[in-house]
């Protein structure tokens, strides 16, 4: 299975796709915000990385594009509490992410694209 980095400023959010993730058979390391999350993916790469895009500090869309300079080839899926504007999903899709959910979102929609981008990236 993978090493999935999950960034969200939300504890509970990470709380529960850590319980999710580690049940469907992942290896899951927690970051509170984009900053800690890029640090956490030079230390120790993730195979996946899913991101909130809304969180005080570093937003998701500069964490990805933190990450597309030192790992281009990771798998990325943004989620978002807050509606999403085209704009937005312009910005993520341009970022190469492999899918965006809106919270709240259903696991098996998350672990769906998340088994897609392992393979695409595999």
């Amino acid at each position: 299975m993978a090493r999935i980095l999950v960034i969200d400023d939300e504890q509970s959010v990470r709380a529960s796709l850590q319980q999710a993730l580690t049940t469907a058979g992942h290896t899951v390391i927690l970051a509170a915000n984009g900053l800690e999350g890029v640090n956490l993916q030079r230390k120790e790469p993730a195979d996946l990385v899913i991101t909130d895009l809304f969180m005080p500090e570093q937003d998701g869309v500069e964490t990805m594009m933190q990450l597309r300079k030192f790992a281009p080839n990771v798998g990325v899926i943004a989620i978002s509490g807050n509606p999403l504007g085209s704009e937005m999903l312009a910005v993520a899709e341009k970022l190469g992410a492999l899918a965006i959910f809106e919270k709240p979102f259903a696991v098996a929609d998350l672990l769906k694209a998340i088994e897609n981008g392992l393979v695409k990236r595999g």
